[in-house]
């Protein structure tokens, strides 16, 4: 029995090999019949849906800032922007060591 290489598309010297495959497709002979497609869902009643299409609760009203809660904005850090609600956050933020 002969040496078997690792590769069947190059013989052992390294060049590529020809192929031989077949080119054109093979024709089959008389007409293979597809069975019927069989439909695989039940047979279901098809219910419409409701006229009445309106909803069931009130819409809610977005969130809209009143400009009454935020009385400035201090700054804590090099540029770090905070929000100062009332008097007391300002006089914290005024003694804090920088």
């Amino acid at each position: 029995m002969g040496m078997i290489y690792g590769s069947l598309r190059h013989d052992v010297t390294g060049r590529k090999k020809r192929n031989y495959a077949r080119k054109t497709k093979v024709s089959t002979r008389g007409s293979i019949h597809e069975p019927q497609r069989v439909n695989y869902r039940r047979c279901v009643p098809e219910y419409p849906s409701a006229t009445d299409t309106t909803g069931v609760a009130a819409r809610m009203e977005s969130p809209r800032y009143t400009g009454t809660l935020v009385k400035g904005i201090g700054t804590m850090h090099k540029s770090n922007a905070i929000p100062i609600i009332n008097e007391e956050e300002m006089k914290d933020l005024a003694r804090m060591r920088r």
